[in-house]
C-alpha cells in the first residue's frame, strides 16, 4: 500500500494485561494458548449465546465488558468486525487482531473489499488495528498469546522478535528448532492501518527484544521505515529483513536505460543499506542472522576466521565467502608461532585452518588454539563441526569442542560460531546449550556467512555519520515532456557537469557552418531520436566540412534537427549516470558501466537521495569498471574525482527537480585520464509537467 497516515500507539496491544475475545472455534483457541503459556491477566470471552468457554464467563457485547481490553482477537466474519472494532474503539480499547478475510486483498470486479477495508479502518478510529487477514501475535515474554492456532514457541526472558505480513509464514518461524529465543512473533496481514515497520519500532522499545526480523513483502511506509531504522540505531537493537519481490520492475521499457538498471529490488537493498538496516535473501539466512545479532549484536568488520578439522571443510568455507563482502583475513605473526607450537609441525597455518585431529578431544590444547586464532581481531570466528546422529552415536568429543570453543571465546571476548555444515547435524539442544553460553550455533555454511555479512553491513553502517533525512516528494500529475539532448545537457551543466561544447543546427549546411565555428573533429548528432546509435543518428570524428554534410544527409529522414559538438579525446572508460522515479523510494540516482557495456555488464550502483561524496566513491569503488578507472595493465587511471563531481552535479540535479524528475540518462559520461576531467557525452531528460 501507499503510505500509513497515521500509527496508533501499540503498547498496550502487544502487552497486554487484559484480552477479550470474539468469536467461536478461533476464540476458544486463544484462550486456550494463553492458558496453556501463563498469561496472568484477564481473558474476557463475548459471544452471542454462550454463557462460558473454558471455565470464563461469556459476555454478551463490548458494552457490557468489565472494562477496555488492552487487547482484542475479533475471530467473527467481516461484516461483524467492522461493528465490533467501532466499539472497541468508542470503549477506548487498546487495539485488535482482525482475523477475518475478505477484504482488500479479496478485491475483484465482484468484490467489495475494498470498500469493506475502508471502512474498518474508519471504524478503527484511533485505536490500533493488526491485520485484516491475520493470525495476530504471540508474546512470549508474558505469555499473551492473540493467536487461534498451535505454534512451537516456548516462555522466554529474552529474545528476538519476528515480523511478518504471512500468517503461515508466521506458523513456520514459530516451529524453528535451531536454538533462536522468539520473544515475538507478529503477522500484519493487510496492513489497512498498521504496517510492519511501526509494529518492528513498538517491539523495539521492550528492552527485553535484541534484535528485530522482518519478511516483508512489500514496503508499507517510507517514514515508517526511516523512524524504524533511526529507533534501531539510537537503541542499539539491529533490524534485518527478507525483502521478497526480485523480480519487480519499477518501469518498464522507457526511451533510457537507467530503468531497466534499477528494478525495485536494487532500491530496495539500497535504501536498506542507508537506514542501517541488513538484508538477506532466505528464511534459514534471517533466522540464523537473528541469532548472531542476539549473541553479538553488529559486527565491528567483514574479517572472520575459520577453523576446522578437515581440509575438505576449510575449502568449503573458502568458496563459500568468495561472492560475499566476508573477508578470510590472513592470520599474523603473534598468531602464527602458539598456533604451531599448539597443532604440530603438519598443519598448514593459514586461514581458513585445517587443524588436523592432532588435538581431536583435547579441550586444553584445543582452546589454546582457538584462543590464538581469536585473538586476531576477527569481526566473528567461526569452528566447523557436524556433529554425529546422537541416537547412534557418542558426542563426547564433539561436546568437548564445543566447550574449547565457549572456553576461548570467554578468554578472548571475541564474537565466535559453531557452523554444522549441514542443518540437520546440529542437535537443538546442543545449539540452545551454546547459545547460552554466547556462541552461535549456524545451521549451514551459506547461511552462517550471509549472517555474517549482515551484521557487518549493519556495524559499517551505524560506524557512519547519520544519513540525511531521505528525500521525499510527491511527483507531478501532468504529461510528460523529453527535453532535447542539448538542452538537457544545458540544465545539467547549470549543476556543474562537464558537456561538451555544442551548437544546435536546423539544416545539414547550418551544421557545417556550426562545426567549422568549433573546430574540427566533430560529432553530429540527430535530435528528437532516442536511441541514436541504433538509428544511425550518431558519427564520430568528422573531420571537415564536407563530412559534416555527408552525414548530416544520411540522418535527415530520422532526425528533426542536429547537435554539433566538440569531439571528446579517448576516455579511460566510459559511465551511466541515471535517475528515475522509484514508487516507494522517490527519485534514486543510478551509477554504472555505461556505452555499450550497459546491458552487457549490467554494472551499476544505487545511490538513494541526498548523497554526499563519501557514498558516491563508494558506490563507484563497487562497480565492476573500477579495475579501469583505477589503470587496468598499465592503462592511464581515469580522473575519479572529477567523475565523483560529475555524479554530484547530477544528484544536485535531481534533488533540486525532485517533484517533477521521472528520468535522467546521461550516458556515456566519458572519463577522461588523471588530470583530464569527464565529459557527459549524451543525455536524456524526461519531466512531468503540471497540468
Amino acid at each position: 500500500m501507499a503510505g500509513i497516515a497515521r500509527t496508533p500507539p501499540l503498547d498496550r496491544l502487544i502487552r497486554p494485561k487484559s484480552i477479550a475475545v470474539f468469536g467461536g472455534k478461533e476464540a476458544r483457541r486463544v484462550i486456550f494458548q494463553c492458558d496453556k503459556m501463563g498469561f496472568s491477566g484477564d481473558i474476557w470471552p463475548v459471544h452471542p449465546r454462550e454463557d462460558e468457554i473454558l471455565g470464563r464467563k461469556c459476555y454478551r457485547s463490548v458494552a457490557d465488558l468489565p472494562g477496555a481490553p488492552d487487547a482484542s482477537f475479533v475471530g467473527v466474519n467481516r461484516e461483524l468486525t467492522i461493528g465490533i472494532i467501532r466499539d472497541l474503539s468508542a470503549r477506548g480499547a487498546g487495539g485488535a487482531v482482525c482475523y477475518a478475510s475478505g477484504f482488500r486483498e479479496a478485491v475483484s470486479e465482484l468484490s467489495d473489499g475494498d470498500d469493506l477495508q475502508k471502512a474498518l479502518v474508519e471504524a478503527a478510529g484511533d485505536m490500533p488495528v493488526l491485520g485484516p487477514n491475520c493470525y495476530g501475535f504471540i508474546n512470549m515474554l508474558d505469555g499473551a498469546l492473540l493467536w487461534p492456532d498451535q505454534h512451537g514457541m516456548l516462555r522466554t526472558e529474552k529474545g528476538v522478535a519476528v515480523l511478518t505480513q504471512s500468517s503461515n509464514i508466521a506458523c513456520n518461524i514459530s516451529m524453528q528448532q535451531r536454538g533462536l529465543p522468539l520473544a515475538y512473533i507478529l503477522t500484519a496481514g493487510n496492513q489497512a492501518q498498521t504496517g510492519l515497520a511501526d509494529l518492528a519500532s513498538a517491539v523495539l522499545e521492550d528492552p527485553r527484544v535484541t534484535a528485530v526480523g522482518l519478511h516483508i513483502e512489500g514496503f508499507d511506509s517510507l517514514e515508517a521505515l526511516e523512524r524504524l531504522g533511526q529507533r534501531a540505531r539510537d537503541l542499539k537493537k539491529p533490524v534485518v529483513t527478507l525483502k521478497v519481490g526480485k523480480s519487480e520492475q519499477a518501469q518498464l521499457a522507457t526511451v533510457s536505460h537507467t530503468a531497466s538498471l534499477a528494478g525495485n529490488d536494487a532500491v530496495s537493498s539500497a535504501l536498506l543499506a542507508r537506514l542501517g538496516i541488513g538484508r538477506v535473501e532466505t528464511l534459514p539466512e534471517l533466522l540464523e542472522t537473528l541469532k548472531l545479532l542476539h549473541v553479538a549484536g553488529p559486527l565491528p568488520n567483514f574479517d572472520i576466521s575459520s577453523m576446522s578439522c578437515s581440509g575438505g571443510e576449510a575449502s568449503l568455507m573458502a568458496d563459500a565467502g568468495v561472492k560475499r563482502k566476508v573477508n578470510y583475513r590472513a592470520l599474523n605473526d603473534v598468531q602464527r608461532q602458539p598456533l604451531r607450537e599448539t597443532l604440530g609441525q603438519m598443519v598448514t597455518i593459514s586461514n581458513p585452518l585445517d587443524y588436523h585431529t592432532f588435538v581431536w578431544g583435547n579441550r586444553e590444547k584445543q582452546t589454546a588454539a582457538f584462543t590464538t586464532m581469536m585473538e586476531g581481531g576477527y569481526g566473528l570466528n567461526l569452528v566447523v563441526l557436524d556433529f554425529p546422529r546422537l541416537d547412534r552415536c557418542d558426542a563426547s568429543d564433539w561436546i568437548t569442542t564445543c566447550h574449547a570453543v565457549i572456553d576461548a571465546a570467554k578468554a578472548t571476548g571475541a564474537h565466535a560460531g559453531i557452523v554444522a555444515s549441514m542443518g540437520e547435524n546440529m542437535p537443538e539442544e546442543t545449539a540452545e546449550m551454546l547459545m547460552q553460553n554466547g556462541v552461535v550455533p549456524f545451521y549451514g555454511i551459506e547461511e552462517a556467512l550471509a549472517a555474517a555479512d549482515a551484521a557487518a553491513g549493519i556495524g559499517e553502517a551505524w560506524a557512519r555519520p547519520q544519513s540525511a533525512p531521505l528525500l521525499k516528494t510527491t511527483a507531478g500529475e501532468g504529461e510528460t515532456a523529453t527535453l532535447t539532448e542539448h538542452e538537457a545537457k544545458q540544465a545539467l551543466a547549470a549543476h556543474g557537469l562537464a558537456v561538451p561544447k555544442g551548437l544546435t543546427a536546423e539544416t545539414a549546411e547550418a551544421a557545417a557552418d556550426a562545426a567549422e565555428k568549433l573546430g574540427f573533429p566533430v560529432v553530429l548528432k540527430g535530435l528528437g531520436v532516442a536511441h541514436k546509435t541504433e538509428a544511425g543518428a550518431v558519427k564520430l570524428n568528422l573531420a571537415d566540412r564536407a563530412a559534416v554534410l555527408a552525414a548530416a544527409k544520411t540522418m535527415a529522414d530520422v532526425a528533426s534537427g542536429f547537435l554539433v559538438e566538440k569531439m571528446v579525446g579517448k576516455p579511460v572508460a566510459e559511465l551511466i549516470v541515471g535517475a528515475m522515479r522509484d514508487p516507494v523510494a522517490g527519485p534514486v540516482l543510478t551509477i554504472g558501466a555505461g556505452g555499450i557495456l550497459v546491458e552487457l555488464l549490467e554494472d551499476s550502483a544505487i545511490l538513494t537521495l541526498p548523497t554526499d561524496e563519501k557514498a558516491i566513491r563508494e558506490a563507484i569503488a563497487s562497480l565492476k569498471i573500477a579495475k579501469l578507472l583505477a589503470g587496468y595493465r598499465g592503462a592511464p587511471k581515469g580522473d575519479i574525482g572529477a567523475l565523483v563531481a560529475a555524479v554530484a552535479s547530477a544528484a544536485s540535479y535531481v534533488v533540486s527537480n525532485a517533484s517533477i524528475i521521472e528520468e535522467l540518462d546521461v550516458n556515456p559520461i566519458m572519463v577522461l585520464p588523471e588530470g583530464d576531467g569527464v565529459v557527459a557525452a549524451d543525455a536524456l531528460i524526461r519531466l512531468r509537467k503540471n497540468p
